[in-house]
């Protein structure tokens, strides 16, 4: 399953998904109607009205009956029309941090509640969400665009404690923060100018680096913090 299907990098995974061979069906998860697939019989649109608790609830129990061995989570804030990255601090507005916070760091942990009870106890599956690094507290060094950085470091500390839960009620269950590299998305298409040609990813080669991070993870990385050639990256 995946959400933020209609977004770069999460419409490059359903379709890195759904040609492996391996899963019987992905879910492709957006509010955005009219995705559209190739391998159709393998993935499932699905259009969602927002990302409340109550719609991702109803989502759940519609398909309880499934057993999620993958949850891949891409949705995210950076920018939009009304919202820019803030370099200081009188920049910032309570109701921009109130958005990307949601975005960021409620919409996925909400996902991780309704979702991580259908991925099953007897094999290993895997829930991973799309982070950042500038969500490193440690690795800041530039400053600046808090809401987005803090968003991102709050999105870490819930799902790196959502770990330390799973282990004892699900330890098969691997929690996984993803961070891949500048990807030449809608998200940082303002940002690239300093950008090296060789670290801007296409989507579909961001998704195939985070896709091989993924099928290396033992029960021991549950709860790390890796970027897309992975590497541990410091909290």
């Amino acid at each position: 399953m995946v959400f933020g299907a209609s977004g770069g990098i999460g419409s490059a995974m359903v379709k890195l998904l759904a040609s492996q061979g391996k899963f019987q069906s992905v879910y492709a998860i957006s509010r955005k109607s009219g995705l559209a697939f190739e391998n159709s019989d393998v993935i499932k649109p699905v259009k969602l009205p927002d990302y409340s608790e109550t719609t991702l609830k109803q989502l759940s129990v519609q398909i309880s009956q499934v057993d999620l061995d993958l949850v891949f989570i891409a949705t995210g804030l950076l920018h939009n029309d009304h919202i820019q990255p803030e370099k200081r601090l009188s920049k910032i507005n309570a109701d921009a941090l109130a958005e990307l916070f949601n975005a960021n760091s409620i919409v996925p942990i909400l996902i991780a509640k309704h979702f991580s009870p259908l991925m099953p106890k007897n094999g290993l599956s895997v829930l991973a969400a799309v982070s950042a690094r500038v969500g490193s507290i440690d690795d800041n060094r530039l400053g600046g665009w808090y809401s987005y950085r803090a968003s991102k470091a709050a999105l870490n500390m819930f799902f790196k404690t959502l770990a330390i839960e799973l282990k004892r009620t699900n330890p098969n269950l691997i929690v996984s923060l993803l961070h891949p590299g500048t990807t030449d998305t809608n998200l940082s298409k303002p940002f690239q100018g300093n950008v090296p040609d060789e670290k801007l990813f296409d989507p579909e080669k961001t998704s195939r680096y985070l896709y091989n991070v993924i099928c290396h993870l033992n029960k021991s990385d549950s709860g790390s913090f890796k970027d897309w050639d992975n590497k541990t990256i410091p909290w």
